[in-house]
């Protein structure tokens, strides 16, 4: 069997936030991809910050248990030994190439070639236009040779990343705070420029799913589209609501090669992806891995459906612990310190948004929280005191713990050591923190 390509195209910070998942906004490029291919509407990260989602879809297991519990510039690494969906593809026969930006480290060093890849293209700034341009070349490249030697390509943006101010933004008259926000001037006009971010993102997909199809790579290349986690808005990024966990995914497949549904319901969850490309390809599946392959879901086989994932959130540029479990109808959350009601990532604390909403969720948080997503899904109301739902709260709270001590989660431990970015030190002086 002639095994395929694998392209991923990873942005940064989008969430779900595309017109294909119901958003007003115009992504014709990722409209199409997901109508030529399969659309994952129920699918999440099981961490809301961006080195250590990353590294779960690299590794297919939970932050704690690959080791990156905060983000790599500010000095926390995955472990030395994990292995990568780039290295387990590597022995399997297939050529690894990272282009543009990637965020996860492994023994203490950003480095591509311990991440598994073989072949490291660095594109300063990251910008989608910039990284499709030398990507292009290598496609252009690939077509052209004899070498049918199978590759596994990272292609990594900075967009949808903070700032955005930079972007021409959509008429601001157009635009609605998602619906967990106040509709505030603020809010609307972040939301204006984010979209013109959204839009440079979705341009080059569109130009990389034309060159596959230009060059006749696409016969043989699954493509796929995902993000590391929610929207770099309050209440999303840095939280374990449904906003900050939720992600897209789009993979489209040679033809004959997969016949899946056009649009897939099923709960699933980043570290599913790792063991689902390698068994597509033949590769082993590394036993100690969190999460399973939903390749024969795919495939119309049988398939055991996935109840529920854990999440958690230790470092971002704060300290801010938290552990849950999201199920299909509920959400268990734990905060393992005090701190705000919402934590927000300090590049969100310092837009117009965050400047909303400090007052609102600048408040204590509660130690447990549990939410009724199907009544509920803005998780606006908590019910871990209310007495209906006991049994739920006490189920899912034994759960999170029995989790905690299996995987020797090192928060039972104490507090686990990290560091602050330096922006909050002025943020504190000035009382804008909580």
């Amino acid at each position: 069997m002639i095994k395929p390509n694998i392209i991923m195209v990873i942005s940064h910070d989008t969430g779900r936030y595309l017109g294909t998942y119901g958003k007003n906004i115009k992504t014709p490029a990722l409209d199409q991809l997901a109508e030529e291919g399969i659309q994952y509407d129920n699918y999440f990260c099981t961490q809301p910050q961006c080195s250590p989602s990353r590294g779960s879809i690299l590794t297919g297991m939970y932050g704690h248990n690959h080791g990156m519990m905060g983000l790599a510039h500010l000095g926390h690494s995955m472990k030395s030994d994990i292995k990568t969906i780039p290295s387990e593809m590597k022995k399997v026969g297939f050529d690894t190439w990272l282009f543009g930006f990637s965020h996860e480290s492994i023994n203490g060093k950003r480095d591509a070639d311990l991440l598994g890849y073989e072949h490291f293209f660095e594109i300063p700034g990251n910008a989608a236009n910039d990284v499709t341009d030398r990507f292009e070349g290598f496609l252009n490249e690939r077509a052209e040779s004899t070498d049918r030697t199978p590759f596994y390509v990272s292609v990594g943006f900075e967009e949808t990343h903070l700032p955005v101010e930079h972007f021409d933004p959509d008429p601001i008259d157009d635009i609605q705070a998602p619906p967990y926000l106040p509709n505030t001037d603020g809010i609307r006009n972040d939301i204006a420029h984010f979209h013109g971010s959204v839009k440079e993102l979705d341009k080059a997909v569109g130009r990389i799913n034309h060159k596959l199809k230009e060059t006749g790579l696409d016969e043989n290349t699954i493509l796929i589209y995902t993000t590391d986690h929610g929207i770099p808005f309050p209440r999303a990024k840095g939280t374990l609501f449904d906003a900050g966990l939720e992600t897209a995914l789009i993979m489209k497949f040679p033809e004959g090669l997969i016949e899946g549904p056009a649009k897939c319901k099923e709960l699933l969850c980043n570290i599913d992806l790792m063991p689902t490309l390698l068994e597509l390809v033949g590769a082993d599946v590394p036993n100690e891995i969190d999460g399973y392959s939903f390749l024969s879901l795919l495939q119309n086989r049988d398939y055991q459906p996935r109840e529920s994932f854990f999440c958690e959130l230790t470092w971002h540029d704060r300290y801010h612990p938290m552990r849950g479990i999201r199920t299909r109808d509920y959400k268990y959350i734990r905060n393992f310190e005090d701190g705000p009601k919402v934590y927000i990532p300090l590049d969100i604390h310092q837009t117009s948004s965050g400047k909303d909403v400090r007052e609102a969720y600048y408040v204590p948080n509660t130690i447990e929280e549990l939410y009724d997503l199907s009544k509920d899904p803005l998780e606006q109301d908590n019910l871990a005191e209310n007495s209906n739902y006991a049994y739920i709260f006490k189920d899912l709270r034994e759960r999170v713990e029995n989790w905690m001590i299996e995987t020797n989660d090192p928060l039972l431990m104490g507090p686990v050591p990290g560091e602050q970015a330096l922006g909050w030190e002025e943020e504190i002086k000035n009382g804008t923190v909580y």
